[in-house]
């Protein structure tokens, strides 16, 4: 697989708003994001820099549908966001979006195919052989087929978060939200990450955007966007 990322359309796949979101901590209410706008086009690989408590998180909350904004709006792929419910989000979330997590959140008593398995369980639309066949390709293109059976206590941090890759790319989804995926682990295996979703971006043409405070990986990527309490300042 070739390092080069696909030429980005033009075409948004997420447009954020004005979006403002405040956090009550005890007697004090800490405010996340002031009016965030923010696009992210088809087939960009984009990392948001920030300091820690910088809204890195709650920006990816929000474009995966966890959290809920207190006004702007959120496009995913032409849908506002903002006006569905629960159930709604829900399947958006399990159609179009993948989730890699810094501390993997892999189940410790599933295999590795289990795990990558899981989240297609939810979905009526996958049948057994199909959901069979994209687990054995998202294991394959993450290079972890001879260890498909192993337990995540059996495999490394590095062979963990290929794991969580996998599991994110067996929905087939159009956009993959990554919040600190290289933050727990060694700078080897952080630019072997990076490398690996660089690659998935160029073979798979899905959109990559993920969050980080690594200067290590700051020229990895193509297009990098700062934030600063709670707004994109570049």
């Amino acid at each position: 697989m070739s390092n080069a990322a696909p030429a980005p359309s033009d075409q948004a796949i997420v447009v954020l708003s004005n979006l403002v979101k405040s956090y009550q901590l005890g007697q004090t209410v800490v405010p996340a994001l002031r009016g965030l706008n923010f696009r992210v086009n088809r087939g960009e690989f984009t990392a948001v820099i920030g300091a820690s408590g910088s809204g890195k998180s709650t920006l990816l909350n929000m474009i995966g549908c966890i959290d809920e904004p207190e006004s702007g709006s959120i496009q995913i792929d032409g849908i506002e966001v903002t006006k569905l419910d629960d159930n709604a989000k829900s399947q958006l979330r399990n159609r179009k979006i993948g989730f890699i997590f810094q501390s993997f959140n892999l189940i410790p008593v599933l295999s590795v195919e289990e795990n990558v398995e899981l989240p297609l369980l939810i979905n009526a639309d996958v049948t057994a052989a199909e959901r069979k066949e994209r687990v054995k390709q998202a294991i394959s293109d993450v290079a972890l087929g001879k260890f498909s059976k192993n337990l995540p206590d059996q495999l490394s941090g590095g062979q963990r978060q290929r794991v969580a890759i996998a599991r994110a790319l067996a929905g087939n989804p159009d956009l993959v939200l990554a919040d600190e995926p290289t933050a727990n682990l060694d700078s080897e295996n952080s630019h072997k990450i990076i490398d690996l979703m660089l690659q998935l971006n160029a073979q798979r043409h899905v959109t990559f955007l993920f969050s980080t405070h690594d200067e290590r990986l700051m020229d990895r990527v193509s297009k990098m966007v700062h934030i600063q309490d709670g707004v994109i300042r570049a």
